[in-house]
């Protein structure tokens, strides 16, 4: 039976670990319940990171009006989730060998900890309170029967994420590494993970080159965003160009997973607010096609975010069919479709939301 998340009385505290700073909260019927805190991470040094840890839940837990019944929480990367061990991670060098964090914190406060990868609590998050119900609501609005259950969401950012949430469940996978999106080919440089073309330095770096300048001479991706929404001066045909790239890269490893996972796709990350310049391209890519002709995709995508696409989205192909050999007839909508979209919550929030739910579900 469902979990009534929205109206669940219950306290979990919440933290967003990232490589430079830690993010706490604490969440309380699908909302936050406080203010977000934000220590830094001290990724080079185990000792002042763990001591952050419990001294940012600490601060969190003494500002709750009653007590929480857990922690749950995300970290980048993978690691031995389902028994709280922290292991190799690139950007949280002090994590070297193994460091059993979530024991460490259940000794300390006494109650369940969990965690998980930050890109599948953030497409959780979207799944139970974000994009998900927001586009079943569209749907539900324009009376349209369909109803969609599955997500797919990556995170745009120092790095690229990726999730999957199926059926109001969050899919892990057997050895806690599902949605590993970074990992998925890059269409531009198939020699490359995905990653290389989709994050921050791929933008930056991508702008150096259309730019004819060295990439330490790039400037930062927001700065880079408002040059090619000429807000700024610089380059603008280059802007342009590195936030496409992105999006093109982006969107055919979107359409990697929504060929296996046959659902939604959001995105959310440090980058997702320029959308306006990638989310076209990443939604072309995904409905792109082979040499052959072939469709990238069996379903058609949509770009929420564009009002014509949307209705369109929306609206479907619905007509009435008759049922051979009666004079009864029945709707039927060909048209296989998704639509993709930015984050309802921000992708702090999302991950709040996904980390509360996510322990509520294992209690």
């Amino acid at each position: 039976m469902p979990i009534p998340f929205a109206t669940d009385s219950r306290i979990v505290m919440t933290l967003d670990a990232g490589g430079t700073g830690l993010k706490f909260s604490a969440v309380r019927g699908n909302r936050p319940l406080i203010d977000s805190l934000t220590l830094p991470t001290e990724a080079g040094d185990l000792e002042r990171c763990l001591g952050n840890i419990v001294r940012g839940f600490e601060q969190v837990q003494r500002a709750l009006p009653e007590a929480p019944v857990a922690v749950s929480f995300a970290f980048p990367g993978p690691a031995d989730y389902p028994n709280g061990i922290i292991g190799d991670l690139g950007n949280l060098p002090a994590f070297r060998g193994g460091v059993a964090l979530g024991p460490m914190l259940e000794e300390k406060f006494g109650i369940p900890v969990f965690i998980n990868n930050d890109g599948d609590l953030f497409v959780y998050g979207e799944a139970i309170a974000g994009f998900l119900p927001y586009v079943n609501g569209l749907l539900e609005q324009a009376g349209s029967p369909k109803r969609y259950r599955n997500l797919f969401g990556i995170t745009l950012g120092t790095g690229f994420g990726g999730g999957i949430a199926r059926d109001g469940e969050l899919f892990v996978g057997d050895n806690s590494i599902s949605g590993e999106a970074w990992l998925l080919r890059n269409k531009l440089t198939p020699g490359l993970n995905a990653e290389e073309g989709a994050c921050i330095r791929a933008v930056r770096g991508a702008y150096a080159q259309c730019a004819g300048i060295p990439v330490d001479h790039a400037p930062e991706s927001k700065a880079i965003f408002d040059i090619g929404m000429g807000q700024a001066a610089g380059d603008r045909a280059a802007a342009i160009e590195a936030f496409r790239r992105l999006g093109e890269v982006a969107g055919d490893a979107m359409a990697q997973a929504l060929t296996l996972v046959d659902g939604l796709g959001v995105v959310g990350g440090g980058i997702s607010g320029a959308h306006p310049l990638f989310l076209p391209a990443l939604v072309d890519a995904v409905n792109g096609v082979y040499d052959s002709g072939q469709r990238r995709l069996c379903a058609r995508a949509y770009n929420i975010e564009d009002a014509s696409q949307r209705e369109q989205f929306v609206k479907g192909e619905t007509r009435q069919v008759r049922v051979p050999g009666s004079s009864r007839t029945i709707a039927y909508d060909p048209l296989a479709r998704t639509a993709i979209g930015i984050s309802r919550l921000g992708t702090s929030e999302a991950v709040a939301i996904g980390a509360y739910a996510f322990a509520l579900r294992n209690l």
